[in-house]
């Protein structure tokens, strides 16, 4: 039998008299009728709450106003349809009838995620970025162990130089390289004794690595500044793109270009080239160390963007697969 489905919502009388012509309609063309509330979910709403009723039959969708005549059409084809490829055997069509007879585990994970998605991002980014602050924190407490199990787990994911990284529990919230130029704080060549030399490859930069602080400096944080900025960034976005209800358009990439990877992509290459000890190079870019503020704003930048970019693409999909899964679950229902 052909499902007829019939996207509606509470108090909506165009529905009701499209629900009334297919009762009418029933023994000339036979039909199941499925009814999905489309207050069910947010995706639902944003798509159709303009445009109800909204009928699928096969392949076929109607959208207000709906006619009795535009009905028997639709219908009268999609049953056609339906039958030709019964017919044919079509093995796609085929497949597409066994899937949608069952509801499987599969379907069941598919759906939960497509519902929780943001969610769960949202925990994850608090998660990986909150981590971090527990290091410092468990080390202040004389917990080394936690602490410094927390450094380990993102001693791959990060560079961790103490010189690009804040630092909690001391005098100063960072301890730059005399180089970066900022006046009125401890440089971490001060602050440490270890020594700066110009060669980024040098001993001495691995000492910063694996320096995690004192009781007077403080204990650095697991992760470097602008990794914090990144990460705590895209936790905002999230959390803003949940509070509208998910419904922030996509940022065009060029913007996400020129705003997001622009301004970090300059600050990092710059700094990063400029600090290879070549004589034929230090003409174009010469020396310089980015300062916290600068790598906190670009990567703040960068993470916010990409997230603006990236977020309402994934609600895209995921509001898809939920329409597939609600509309699929309203028809086994009705067909019990």
């Amino acid at each position: 039998m052909l499902n007829v489905t019939l996207y509606t919502r509470k108090g909506c009388k165009l529905c009701d008299e499209v629900r009334n012509d297919l009762a009418s309609l029933q023994s000339k063309y036979p039909h199941r009728l499925v009814e999905v509330d489309i207050e069910s979910d947010t995706a639902l709403m944003q798509n159709f709450a303009l445009e109800i009723p909204v009928l699928d039959a096969g392949p076929y969708r109607l959208k207000a106003p709906i006619t009795r005549q535009k009905l028997e059409m639709t219908l009268g084809a999609a049953i056609d349809r339906k039958n030709q490829l019964e017919q044919l055997g079509d093995p796609e069509y085929l497949k597409r009838i066994e899937r949608g007879k069952q509801v499987t585990t599969g379907d069941r994970i598919s759906f939960w995620i497509a519902r929780r998605y943001l969610l769960l991002l949202n925990l994850f980014m608090l998660f990986y970025v909150g981590l971090p602050f527990l290091a410092p924190t468990f080390m202040k407490l004389g917990l080394e162990f936690p602490a410094k199990a927390i450094y380990r787990i993102y001693s791959p994911l990060c560079h961790q130089f103490g010189f690009r990284s804040f630092f909690l529990y001391g005098d100063q919230a960072f301890y730059p390289l005399a180089e970066a130029g900022i006046g009125g704080v401890k440089t971490f060549e001060e602050a440490t004794g270890i020594l700066h030399l110009d060669d980024p490859y040098s001993y001495t930069r691995f000492d910063a690595r694996g320096f995690i602080g004192d009781e007077t400096i403080g204990y650095k944080v697991a992760l470097c500044e602008r990794d914090i900025a990144i990460y705590l960034a895209i936790l905002s976005f999230g959390i803003i793109f949940g509070l509208t209800g998910r419904r922030v358009k996509p940022l065009h990439w060029l913007v996400w270009l020129l705003l997001g990877l622009g301004p970090i992509g300059l600050d990092g290459f710059s700094q990063l080239l400029s600090q290879f000890n070549w004589d034929w190079f230090a003409a174009l870019i010469p020396y310089r160390e980015s300062t916290p503020l600068l790598r906190t704003l670009t990567g703040a930048l960068f993470g916010f963007f990409t997230a603006w970019f990236a977020y309402p693409n994934i609600e895209e999909s995921m509001s898809e697969t939920r329409q597939y899964f609600i509309k699929k679950f309203a028809v086994l229902e009705a067909s019990k």
